[in-house]
């Protein structure tokens, strides 16, 4: 028989200092409940068989306490903030079992779930990148296929942000791949990155091997003979 969520919430306190059960008199009781005739311990309370389930997971808990035929929540007094705070709840150790193999078997559904989007994924990246090379190689017929298919590689590789990354470079427009190509060629091809390295401004370095990036663009459109 499932709880209710509208009936009354036990409430179990765990105390900042030392007190008495009013009915058995223990003065070492750990967490207490009141009642009309004061403070009880847990046992007296008829609540020392349930089990304690730490606050944090909130569909564990909320699982925990739908099994539970009898439940509590625990609290505690903060001084600093001047209120009680869920420390979290005690129910019965069956329930509790129940709602940990629930949990762990959504944890093992969303693992497989994740798993399959990584398959999807490498599967779509791997057809997006054959097709970029042939693109490559169709508007660049004289760059060698090894350094196509290396420049597809690299440009459209996810979470880069490069350029290859972009909506228009993923719908193989003829702009974004040659921005591609040419940035390749910038890298590979010029003496960019060893200006860059020398402290040379970016926009300077891009000017001073313009011409070498051009002249290998016009190369690498000429088909090989």
């Amino acid at each position: 028989m499932s709880a209710s969520p509208e009936r009354p919430e036990i409430v179990v306190v765990s105390p900042l200092k030392e007190w008495t059960c009013s009915a058995c008199g223990d003065t070492d009781a750990g967490w207490l409940t009141m009642d009309d005739g004061g403070p009880l311990c847990l046992s007296c309370a008829d609540l020392a068989h349930l089990t304690f389930l730490g606050a944090g997971d909130a569909a564990l808990t909320r699982r925990a306490r739908k099994y539970s035929r009898l439940s509590a929540v625990v609290v505690r007094f903060s001084r600093g903030r001047k209120r009680y705070e869920r420390q979290g709840v005690l129910v019965e150790e069956p329930a509790l079992e129940q709602a940990e193999a629930e949990c762990l078997a959504d944890e093992d559904a969303r693992l497989r779930r994740r798993q399959r989007e990584r398959e999807r994924r490498a599967v779509e990246d791997a057809d997006f990148e054959r097709e970029l090379a042939n693109e490559i190689g169709r508007l660049f017929p004289g760059c060698p296929p090894d350094c196509a298919r290396e420049i597809a590689s690299h440009t459209s590789r996810r979470g880069s942000g490069r350029v290859g990354r972009t909506a228009s470079a993923r719908a193989l427009d003829p702009t974004a791949i040659t921005l591609a190509v040419a940035a390749a060629a910038r890298h590979r091809e010029s003496e960019y990155d060893d200006l860059l390295m020398a402290g040379v401004d970016r926009s300077q370095a891009r000017e001073r091997v313009r011409a070498t990036v051009g002249s290998v663009l016009e190369a690498w459109r000429t088909p090989q003979g």
